[in-house]
């Protein structure tokens, strides 16, 4: 049996995932709809918006249980993390905000070119700044820039941690993946191949895209997140994770191509979850690198061993509810 920090740490990256796969979808939806030109261009948003209007406020409930666990169980690193990284979290959720604001009004406000212009532009805007805050956050808590002092409080002046090469290339990288996402699940929510091949061009962008930003944030971890970059060169799982990545990266491009959709789906969702467990094995066994083990960091076994007990029964409701969900409003996915 696992230790209860441990099998959090897996729950928290399990959720974390499901968020990516689910509510990275909806940016990248938003992003699409940011690039969307030509005379179907209102006909793709039109897309976008019955794909993810049932579902995007759902998936959001996997980013809820990231926060809600850290807070109850990794208190001090909760503590860190919100005091060093206020600006881009705040940034992360005024974005959700006005992207769900932005979609609702302009289904509901005039229809008139103008006014849809408006939302539309709020909309895809957001979609672009809400992940890449993500990603920043992410790449910030990485790159071991979160120090404590002797009596536990982190040393920061808000902003070198995240204002950096790293955390900047990090947070790209996270919009292409959700776009390259979005385009190849929405490919299959539409029997229209003028909207398929619009989304092939999309997708293939963001594909091509996140491999360079990919050797950025690699090249970029060097010296901006030394346990990271520790992580994917020099540990024996490296080599062989790195080559499943790439291999999953290739496969979606070269089946976006010929346009094999759902292997493109799948082999784009791969690459997005091998991306996120290589995030989080480099960071082992850290919860906050270098000051803050997931040990240091972690609330009483047995308040762990209750949430994730809890969790498990609360899974028993939500995940078939998610499965319902998305069997009734997915075109495809059955």
């Amino acid at each position: 049996m696992p230790e209860p920090v441990m099998a959090l740490a897996a729950v928290i990256t399990a959720a974390l995932i499901l968020y990516a796969l689910t509510g990275g979808a909806d940016y990248g939806g938003g992003v699409i709809d940011l690039f969307a030109r030509g005379p179907r261009a209102k006909d793709l948003r039109a897309l976008i918006a019955r794909a993810i209007g049932p579902i995007w406020e759902a998936n959001h409930v996997w980013l809820i249980l990231v926060v809600v666990l850290t807070f109850v169980c990794l208190p001090r690193a909760f503590s860190t993390i919100m005091t060093a990284l206020h600006i881009p979290l705040t940034i992360l959720l005024i974005g959700v905000v006005l992207r769900g604001s932005a979609f609702v009004f302009r289904a509901y406000d005039d229809p008139s070119d103008e006014v849809q212009r408006r939302w539309s532009l709020v909309f895809a805007v957001a979609s672009v700044v809400s992940p890449w805050a993500l990603g920043v956050t992410l790449g910030a808590i990485a790159s071991g820039r979160l120090t404590l002092d002797a009596a536990g409080r982190v040393q920061t002046d808000f902003v070198s941690a995240w204002a950096a090469p790293f955390p900047a290339a990090l947070g790209l990288l996270v919009v292409a993946l959700f776009t390259l996402l979005a385009a190849t699940y929405l490919t299959l929510e539409t029997d229209d191949a003028e909207l398929q091949d619009a989304l092939r061009g999309q997708g293939l962008a963001a594909g091509l895209a996140a491999g360079v930003l990919a050797f950025v944030s690699l090249a970029a971890a060097e010296s901006g997140a030394p346990q990271v970059w520790a992580g994917l060169t020099q540990s024996a799982w490296s080599a062989p994770f790195q080559l499943i990545t790439g291999g999953a990266a290739i496969t979606a491009l070269a089946a976006l191509y010929a346009r094999r959709w759902s292997l493109a789906r799948a082999a784009a969702a791969a690459q997005v979850v091998l991306v996120a467990l290589g995030w989080a094995l480099s960071q082992l066994p850290y919860a906050v690198p270098p000051s803050l083990t997931l040990a240091d960091a972690a609330a009483p076994d047995a308040l762990i061993t209750l949430v994730l007990t809890i969790l498990a029964g609360g899974a028993m409701f939500l995940i078939p509810a998610f499965v319902l969900l998305y069997r009734v409003f997915g075109k495809r996915l059955w």
